[in-house]
């Protein structure tokens, strides 16, 4: 055991002295690498101190929620280029709880334990083989360097799942991580308004010395006000479950302030797709608050609804399809933009090409865009980016992992509800109606940012809701009866 500790010792110092001397070389010329340099060896150092006195996990767990609470400043206030790779507070921060785990998994095997506690393992599973099918289609990707790129950004969400999933495996941990989204949630939607109100954004956005006639489009700290907006439809329920199963009533009032003050911005962005979401959110959650005897008959009259709906517009429904996917393409002048709905129903068409030219397998790890850009049979006015979650993975990893991140995130939502009708306490409920009605939410508005693989919100929620699955899971309905 003592020649295992000398040799994490000696790893440990090792990796600070490579650190110190590869950031003190990059710092030659910049200011930001100077005191990047310096706080990853201040970090590295106290590290080294405290793990002396410190268990390893005491040692991660600060790690991990400073590491999900970098997630919401996203790389709009320190960035740091590195040729093709950016650095910026999640990016360290994960790379340094990395660091944190392996050294210390090569001590013992206590996480030999903590892996016998999760109860989710297929769906780690199938990250692992998503990830793995990413590098076998590298053989027959275009473009090996943005297949590359696409990859690392994939491992990096997944790894954090797995990160969470580990360590939060108690009911008090994920709120905590709940109550992290919410706090920093704030501080988003205060950018947000500064944005519309000064019309002035970060240089992180693309609105930033944008046209005139977009600035009032908050954008926060994200690339634009659709990525924003898709943010917005998760926190929007959050807030809202917060506000039904708080019992404190100052807190009952600002939870439902927060949740109107996200649906006014998520209504200023002007996202279409993010605004259906959270209708289609409430739906399921009006479903999810009847009584059972209700539920029946609000399914039927569901039923009924569209049937009727579709019937009093199968003209106009039959039309539009034609028009968008069926017609013959008509040229447009270049000298305007192609109508949007045009243009997503072109970017639809082209992946549907992709998909059925490669068999079902999937151009390979993102090179949808290079495609779009370099072989468009229908014009998309120069976007190529596909703009639908769904059809991203697709198109980029084939129809049987499409499937298979569907299939999870129906499982997931399926499993939520299952405990929901259960008798379980308050928080354990404030859980559950805020992750499945977001889930709900978010499925429908991921058709509205141009890429989800670098909205790493998404994987901080993807994460956050399944390591709720496995701590219901671990614990048991009559342990969570104790969170009332």
């Amino acid at each position: 055991m003592s020649l295992k500790r000398s040799a994490v010792n000696v790893l440990v110092w090792l990796a600070a002295l490579t650190a110190g001397l590869a950031f003190v070389v990059l710092a030659q010329s910049n200011a930001k690498k100077i005191l990047l340099a310096c706080l990853i060896l201040i970090a590295l150092a106290v590290i080294v101190v405290l793990r002396k006195y410190l268990s390893s996990e005491q040692l991660l767990m600060p790690v991990l929620y400073l590491l999900i609470a970098a997630t919401f400043a996203n790389n709009a206030f320190f960035t740091i280029k590195l040729g093709f790779f950016s650095l910026f507070p999640y990016r360290i921060l994960l790379i340094l709880a990395g660091f944190l785990f392996i050294a210390e998994m090569l001590k013992g095997s206590q996480y030999l334990e903590k892996w016998k506690q999760v109860h989710v393992k297929g769906i780690l599973m199938f990250f692992a083989f998503w990830f793995c099918y990413g590098m076998i289609s590298l053989l027959w990707v275009k473009s090996a360097t943005d297949g590359i790129k696409y990859l690392f950004l994939l491992a990096m969400g997944m790894f954090f799942v797995f990160l969470v999933v580990m360590f939060f495996q108690k009911m008090d941990r994920i709120l905590a991580f709940y109550y992290i989204w919410l706090v920093m949630t704030v501080f988003l939607m205060v950018i947000g308004f500064y944005n519309h109100f000064t019309l002035n954004h970060l240089q992180s956005s693309t609105l930033y010395n944008g046209p005139h006639y977009k600035q009032h489009y908050p954008t926060s700290v994200f690339f634009n006000q659709n990525d924003f907006a898709t943010f917005l439809s998760i926190s929007f329920f959050f807030y809202l479950s917060f506000f039904k199963n708080i019992k404190n009533s100052y807190l009952k009032i600002a939870g439902l302030i927060l949740a109107f003050c996200s649906a006014y911005l998520i209504f200023l962005t002007g996202s279409r797709a993010s605004i259906l979401g959270v209708i289609a959110g409430l739906a399921v959650y009006a479903f999810i608050l009847l009584p059972k005897m209700l539920k029946k008959w609000a399914l039927i009259a569901a039923a009924a609804g569209c049937i009727a709906f579709v019937t009093l517009f199968a003209g106009k429904i039959t039309g539009a399809f034609y028009t968008y996917f069926l017609a013959p393409q008509t040229a447009h002048d270049f000298s305007e933009p192609l109508p949007s709905n045009v243009a997503r129903a072109n970017l639809l068409k082209n992946a549907g090409h992709y998909v059925l030219d490669t068999y079902g397998f999937g151009v390979g790890a993102g090179n949808v865009p290079y495609y779009l850009e370099h072989h468009a049979l229908f014009d998309t006015d120069q976007v190529v980016e596909v703009h639908n979650w769904l059809v991203e993975i697709m198109t980029n990893f084939g129809v049987v992992m499409m499937l298979g991140y569907l299939t999870m995130y129906i499982y997931l939502i399926t499993v939520l509800y299952r405990y929901y009708k259960r008798s379980l306490g308050r928080r354990p409920k404030l859980l559950i109606e805020g992750l499945t009605a977001a889930l709900v939410a978010f499925l429908v508005s991921s058709i509205s940012p141009s890429s989800v693989s670098n909205l790493y919100f998404h994987w901080v929620f993807l994460a956050l809701v399944i390591a709720t699955v496995n701590t219901f899971r671990i614990s048991g309905t009559d342990e969570t009866e104790q969170y009332r």
